[in-house]
C-alpha cells in the first residue's frame, strides 16, 4: 500500500472544478522570482501562468494528480523537477528557493503547520510565500454550516476541509509583512477565497 494519498476521481475532476478560480492563478504565480518551489502542484494548473523563473520544483503526494502535471511540462521555457514529495517533510536544503507558491492546498494538507514551517524553512531570507487560499467563512451562520458539511465536504474532494482557516496560519509560521485580498466574496459564502503574499524575514 502506498503511504501517498490517492484520490483518482478527484485527480480526473480537478481542473473543472477548480475552473471558476482560474482567474485567481496568474495573479498569483506571476510573481513568483528565481527558484520556486510549489507545494502541492496538483494537476500542474499553474504550470503555463510562470515566466521569467529560473527553475521550478513541484511537489504533490498524490500519483494521479501527478501523472497529469507530468504531461503539462512540454514546451516549458524553464527546467522544472515534479517529484511525489509530502509537503510536511520536504526532502529540500536549507534556503534553497527564493519563491514559494502555495493555491488551495493548506485545505488538505494532513498537518498543515508543519507544511508551513517546512516552507519557511526551504525559502531564502527575504524569500516571498505567494498564496491563494479558502478560508473559515466569516459570518457564524456560514461558518455554522461549513462546519456541518465539512465531513461529507472531505470525503468528497480529496481530502478538503472546508472549515480550514488557513490564512490565519501563515504569520502563526513565522511569515511577516502579510498582505492579503479577498478574489471574490467574502461574506454569504462557503468558500471565501483569499490570495496574497508573505515574507520570511531576511534577518
Amino acid at each position: 500500500m502506498s503511504d501517498f494519498p490517492e484520490h483518482p476521481w478527484c485527480a480526473a475532476t480537478l481542473d473543472l472544478m477548480m475552473r471558476p478560480l482560474a482567474r485567481v492563478r496568474p495573479k498569483v504565480v506571476g510573481q513568483a522570482r528565481g527558484r520556486v518551489l510549489e507545494i502541492g502542484v496538483g494537476t500542474g494548473m499553474n504550470l503555463a501562468s510562470y515566466s521569467g523563473i529560473e527553475s521550478l520544483v513541484g511537489v504533490e503526494p498524490d500519483p494521479h494528480m501527478l501523472k497529469r502535471a507530468r504531461e503539462r511540462t512540454e514546451g516549458l521555457p524553464f527546467p522544472v523537477t515534479l517529484e511525489q514529495v509530502s509537503a510536511e517533510k520536504l526532502p529540500f536544503a536549507d534556503a534553497a528557493f527564493d519563491s514559494v507558491v502555495m493555491t488551495w492546498v493548506l485545505c488538505t494538507i494532513p498537518q498543515p503547520e508543519r507544511a508551513l514551517a517546512e516552507s519557511f524553512r526551504v525559502l531564502c531570507p527575504g524569500g516571498r510565500l505567494l498564496f491563494a487560499e479558502h478560508t473559515r467563512a466569516k459570518g457564524s451562520a456560514a461558518a455554522s454550516l461549513q462546519d456541518r458539511l465539512a465531513p461529507l465536504w472531505k470525503r468528497l474532494a480529496g481530502g478538503c476541509n472546508l472549515n480550514r482557516d488557513s490564512v490565519a496560519m501563515i504569520p502563526a509560521a513565522g511569515f511577516e509583512d502579510l498582505a492579503c485580498k479577498p478574489a471574490g466574496r467574502e461574506s454569504w459564502t462557503l468558500l471565501p477565497v483569499y490570495r496574497g503574499t508573505a515574507l520570511r524575514p531576511a534577518g
